[in-house]
Parts: C-alpha cells; sequence; structure tokens
C-alpha cells in the first residue's frame, strides 16, 4: 500500500504517472552495453534479441552479479553457441562450465531446459508456456517474454522492486509488499516496448536507483517519485528482519594418490551442489558427523577448516588430507588422473578446500 501520509490527491495521480515516459528516452542514451543485450539502437534498425540469450544470461544472472556473469556468459556462449549444441553438451562438460557460479540446481535446469527447448524447435513466446520449461519461474518467464518476444509482461527482480517501492513510497515491509508491487509493476509496463522498458527500470536500478545513496539529483523519473519527495527514498523498500541462519558441520577428505591423481566424486543429482565435482566428505549436520573416510589411508589433520555461507546456512567444513599409493582403493569417488584434474572444474566451496590442501599435499 502507498503511505497513509502521501499528501492528498498525490496516491491517484502519481498511480496514473508513467513511469515509460522518462525512463525510455533515458534508456535509449544510457542503456548498459552488456553482452547478452541488444541495445535500443540496433532494435531501432530491427535487430531482434535471441532468445537463448537472453534466457541463458537471465538464469546465470539470479542471485549472481553483472560482473562475475560477464564472463561466464561469454565462455558458454563461445562453447555452445545456440539452443541446440547446448542441448547436446555432455552433463559433466557443463557442470564444470558452471563452477563458481554457485546455486548449482540451475546448471541441472539449464541441461533440462535446452534439451526441452530444442526438442519443441525453440523458445516459445509466452509466460504460461514459458513456465512450463524446467528452471523457469514467473520473474524469468517474464523477463524472456518481454525482452526477447517483446510480450506485454511484468518483469520485477531485485532492482525493480526497489524502483517502484521508492517511486510509490511503498512503506510495506519485504516479502509482503511483493504483491502490491508486482500489481503495480504489470500496471505500469507499456504496450510498446515492455522489453526495452523493464531493461530501462533495471538499469536505474542498477546504477542510479541503488540500494544505498540513490542518486536521486540526476534520476529520469524524480519529478514524479513520491519516495524522494518524502525524503525517504534511500529507506524503501523496508525489509523485515532476517532469521540468523544456523551453522553445519562436516568433514571433507582430499586425497592425492602417488602418480599425482586426486580422489573426487560426483555428487547426488539432487541436493546443494547436486551433479557437481568435489571431495568425498560426510553429512552436513549441526553437531560434527563421526569420520567417514572414502579409502584405508595414514589420514592427517592439518587443522584447516573451510567456510562457507549457503542461501539458508553456514558451513564449516573440517579437512582431512591423505597421500596414497598406487594401490589404494577407495570405496567412494575414482581417482581422476593429473593431467585431466582441473581446480578451475569444482564449486566454490570445493574450490576453497583445495587451496587450503593443496599446498602440503603438493609438497614433495
Amino acid at each position: 500500500m502507498l503511505a497513509n501520509n502521501e499528501p492528498a490527491g498525490g496516491r491517484s495521480r502519481l498511480r496514473e504517472v508513467s513511469l515509460a515516459g522518462s525512463l525510455l528516452p533515458w534508456y535509449d542514451r544510457h542503456a548498459r552495453d552488456l553482452p547478452w543485450r541488444t541495445g535500443p539502437h540496433a532494435r531501432a534498425r530491427g535487430i531482434r534479441p535471441d532468445p537463448y540469450h537472453v534466457w541463458l544470461s537471465e538464469i546465470m544472472l539470479q542471485q549472481t552479479t553483472v560482473a562475475t556473469v560477464k564472463a561466464y556468459f561469454e565462455r558458454f556462449t563461445t562453447r555452445w553457441p545456440n539452443i541446440t549444441s547446448l542441448a547436446a553438451a555432455e552433463d559433466a562438460d557443463v557442470m564444470a562450465a558452471w563452477a563458481g557460479l554457485g546455486y548449482y540446481a540451475r546448471a541441472r535446469n539449464l541441461l533440462k531446459c535446452a534439451r526441452a527447448v530444442a526438442e519443441r524447435g525453440g523458445f516459445p513466446q509466452s509466460e504460461e508456456e514459458l513456465r512450463d520449461l524446467p528452471g523457469i519461474g514467473p520473474y524469468t518467464a517474464a523477463a524472456i517474454a518481454a525482452i526477447a518476444f517483446d510480450r506485454q509482461a511484468g518483469v520485477m527482480d531485485g532492482n525493480v522492486e526497489r524502483v517502484i517501492a521508492r517511486f510509490h513510497a511503498i512503506d510495506t515491509p519485504l516479502p509482503g509488499a511483493k504483491r502490491s508491487l508486482k500489481a503495480l509493476v504489470d500496471a505500469q509496463t507499456p504496450a510498446t516496448r515492455p522489453g526495452d522498458y523493464a531493461q530501462a527500470v533495471m538499469d536505474l536500478g542498477a546504477t542510479i536507483c541503488s540500494p544505498k545513496n540513490p542518486a536521486c539529483g540526476i534520476c529520469p523519473a524524480m519529478q514524479n517519485c513520491a519516495g524522494r519527495a518524502r525524503g525517504i527514498a534511500a529507506d524503501l523498500p523496508v525489509k523485515a528482519p532476517k532469521a540468523a541462519k544456523p551453522t553445519r558441520l562436516g568433514l571433507a577428505y582430499l586425497v592425492r594418490r602417488q602418480d599425482g591423481a586426486w580422489l573426487l566424486e560426483t555428487r547426488p543429482p539432487k541436493g546443494l551442489l547436486g551433479g557437481m565435482l568435489g571431495w568425498p566428505s560426510t553429512e552436513w549436520s549441526g553437531d560434527m558427523p563421526p569420520d567417514a573416510p572414502p579409502l584405508v589411508a595414514d589420514w592427517q589433520d592439518p587443522q584447516l577448516e573451510v567456510r562457507h555461507t549457503f542461501t539458508h546456512f553456514h558451513l564449516r567444513l573440517a579437512l582431512r588430507i591423505a597421500q596414497v599409493p598406487m594401490a589404494a582403493a577407495p570405496i567412494r569417488g575414482s581417482f581422476r588422473p593429473k593431467a585431466e584434474f582441473r581446480p578451475g572444474d569444482l564449486p566454490t566451496l570445493m574450490r576453497k578446500a583445495y587451496d587450503l590442501a593443496a599446498p602440503i599435499l603438493l609438497r614433495d
């Protein structure tokens, strides 16, 4: 809801004011140059966005910064330039290329979605059909529909949420305000250039209407912004306090064979880091779990611990290391030859463990 102490008459006026009228001319001049984006000048010349690029970037950008995604996007599109080539890729290759981006269920769904789209001969254009594809939720479906196909779909990510909350001075705490914000986003999305409009609001939130210290003085929408008028823009959106994250404990086992091979296992397809390559480990629980080494060895405790934070908990992973002879027979995982092992293929958590243990295990 709009703030109760908004000036009389302001509520209906602000509801009628269109952001598109001020943001689209600004976007035409200041649109960010992003590798997956077809800019407004290219679109004006009839160059259409590639739905594959729009989809891939939107999946990568979930919970990840633009700066991080740029390099991954360029590597992916160089190696798999279209949806057909990605659909034909080996699971292990895609998971390795995704390593470091986090939220690994996205990578599993990426392959499922690519194969589903390739099988049907291309991306559907409506939000409803897009939502039926693996890994595509309401936000991503709206983004693809609007940006790739010029459908009048209301796109709301974190940047858009912040812009709209400030523009309308909505002070209901999140997440309770999300439904009202989405209704405003839908109502204000224009029928003309909806994709450019969605990207304009995103760009405004990323560059001017930033989380802290918004640059209201240069904002193209400042004349009609209720948050600015009331002097509360920087305080919006209001967020409910987050619950404290619990801490889980576990053990990870790093083993190097005499010939330089490393003992690795592919994690189960479901769950955290599902389908990713990693070190054998115990369960992660509130209390330190019992020791569960993957083979018989002279295990050492190097007094090293990896600390990593997931969405819902913190993890403290104590390391155990061992050097083993050629005859070592693991009961879990398999040895990967030295020439085939690339630390960069590991997810961030496992790469942290390698970085700590490798200086010890690589000593001769």
